[in-house]
């Protein structure tokens, strides 16, 4: 059925058209087709489709992760990576259960460690030299180019042990050689946080890139905080990765107030975390709105930043031919207590409310989870 979507107000487009025409194809098209199905957006904003760069869907494949729909078009994303949930030795399953089963475009950044999240922490997925296998991990990056968007490696010493920062190196070896970025979680050391930085290229993404952790936090120096704000200068990417355990208020307004803006807002959503402290991308978004980033820039960091990363549509996604991947959501006035990964708290005074998503001609209604 073909749509014509009225009564909005544009944000994170180049164009600002009043009406937007989708085909029965649901490609955006120039003009409006006779029998066009009306969508009255009752005057909230639209954008391009959120896009949440670090969530675990792999579920029932790994012990955290939750379904893709908890993640997805019901909270207003409707587009996400599964961030290493599954290695070399699972991503079939990652791929033929959920990838390839969801309205959602869904993406994967590759574990370099072959289990990926199976048991996640109980059985870390990077031990020694055997938890590792090039050839084969090689072989899936070339047999699922379409759908794997980089490789990832959970450098902190909860995972890697006495095995320091070798991990991460042959993860970045790998990530060179398919000519992928490198997603790279940054927490409690072994390894430092500086000995990973050093690792990283332009392209490559750091998450939980506001973590307050000890010895593993961009606010523990001065001189480590220069090296964030002069990595993301030349274009590595600093991503929120909010999670249960890996987002701090002090670290993310200090270090927003001293000009480091994050270049994504993700969730990290798991098991775990779903509940609290993180709900929802839309939550995530609010918090980060709260300790001080514009509402263009959160836009910024769900839409085209993202959205890039997977290849997806950005600012130019109101182009003709172009298929529709939006969402529609208000900016309303609130008094929400939430927390950050430490147990933290502040009120949010301001919440980005999802109401629909529309992908092709397919239109759903969204909203924040509950709290």
């Amino acid at each position: 059925m073909s749509l014509t979507l009225v009564n909005f107000r544009i944000i994170g487009f180049d164009d600002a058209p009043d009406q937007i025409h989708i085909g029965d194809d649901g490609l955006v098209a120039k003009n409006a087709a006779p029998d066009a199905r009306i969508i009255d957006c009752n005057g909230a904003f639209l954008s391009p489709g959120w896009c949440d760069l670090h969530v675990h869907v792999w579920h029932g494949g790994t012990d955290i992760s939750v379904r893709a729909s908890q993640a997805g078009r019901p909270t207003g994303v409707t587009a996400m990576a599964d961030a290493g949930s599954a290695g070399e030795a699972s991503f079939h399953g990652l791929r033929e259960y959920v990838i390839d089963r969801q309205s959602e475009t869904v993406r994967a950044f590759l574990n370099i460690g072959s289990i990926g999240l199976v048991a996640c922490n109980r059985v870390p997925e990077l031990i020694d030299w055997r938890s590792i296998d090039i050839d084969k991990t090689l072989a899936v990056v070339e047999a699922n180019r379409d759908v794997i968007c980089g490789i990832k490696v959970r450098a902190s010493g909860v995972i890697v042990g006495s095995w320091g920062i070798t991990p991460a190196k042959i993860a970045k070896r790998v990530a060179e050689m398919t000519k992928l970025p490198l997603m790279v979680h940054v927490g409690e050391p072994p390894p430092l946080i500086d000995e990973v930085f050093e690792l990283l290229t332009p392209g490559d993404i750091v998450t939980h890139c506001f973590n307050g952790k000890a010895a593993g936090s961009i606010r523990d120096t001065d001189a480590l905080f220069k090296m964030a704000q002069d990595m993301a200068a030349r274009g590595i990417l600093m991503d929120i990765g909010h999670g249960g355990a890996s987002f701090n208020f002090e670290t993310a307004r200090a270090s927003m107030a001293d000009g480091l803006k994050p270049f994504s807002i993700s969730t990290d959503l798991h098991l775990h975390s779903i509940e609290d402290p993180v709900r929802d991308l839309a939550t995530t978004m609010s918090k980060l709105y709260g300790l001080g980033l514009s509402f263009e820039d959160c836009i910024e960091a769900v839409c085209a930043g993202p959205r890039g990363v997977l290849g997806l549509s950005g600012r130019g996604g109101l182009a003709a031919g172009t298929r529709a991947d939006f969402t529609v959501f208000d900016f309303a006035e609130a008094s929400l207590p939430v927390l950050d990964s430490q147990g933290n708290s502040m009120t949010l005074e301001r919440l980005f409310e999802p109401r629909m998503t529309v992908i092709g001609n397919d239109v759903q209604p969204a909203a924040r989870r509950a709290s």
